[in-house]
């Protein structure tokens, strides 16, 4: 069992910069692909970034890429999305996700445990 807990979300002008943490419990970290997905007001959560298990380059939605990196450090069981150039359409409830030895995936259903999200609002 993973448990997932999501930090660093906020309130920030556009053309600023965040980092989301999402912190996992458990002793086989490394052995979770991980993913980032967000959900906005009124709309369906969405696939934002995610990385295999092994490790490997991310991969970003096309909304993202350019302006987000998703790392992961398994010495600290920890996976990190940084939130860079954000805009207004960047505010959401940013999750993360676990996904036992997956490749990491842009479908939500693949991911086995959730955290409970950070709000990141970017005002105009």
């Amino acid at each position: 069992q993973v448990q997932l807990v999501e930090s660093g979300g906020g309130l920030v002008q556009a053309g600023g910069s965040l980092r989301l943490s999402c912190a996992a419990s458990g002793r086989t970290f490394s052995s979770y692909a991980m993913g980032w997905f967000r959900q906005a007001p009124g709309k369906e959560r969405e696939f934002v970034a995610a990385i295999s298990w092994r490790g490997g380059a991310p991969f970003y939605a096309d909304s993202v890429k350019g302006r987000f990196t998703l790392s992961r450090d398994n010495a600290n069981n920890t996976v990190y999305l940084q939130m860079n150039s954000l805009n207004p359409s960047d505010t959401a409830v940013y999750y993360c996700a676990a996904d036992f030895q997956g490749s990491g995936s842009r479908a939500q259903y693949v991911y086995d445990y959730w955290g409970q999200g950070t709000q990141v609002t970017v005002s105009s």
